[in-house]
C-alpha cells in the first residue's frame, strides 16, 4: 500500500508502507531507503 508521510514542516515521501512506530510515526520504503514521519490524513 502506497502512503504518504511528512518530515519535518515541507517535505513530503511517498512510498510503499513498511511498519507503523509506537510513536505514531509511520515507516516507507522508496526503492532502498526508508524513511519515517507522520502519516499524512485526507479529508
Amino acid at each position: 500500500m502506497i502512503r504518504t508521510i511528512t518530515i519535518g514542516s515541507c517535505i513530503s515521501v511517498q512510498g510503499v508502507f513498511e511498519r507503523q512506530q509506537a510513536n505514531g510515526n509511520i515507516i516507507v520504503r522508496v526503492g532502498s531507503q526508508t524513511y519515517e514521519g507522520k502519516p499524512v490524513v485526507f479529508a
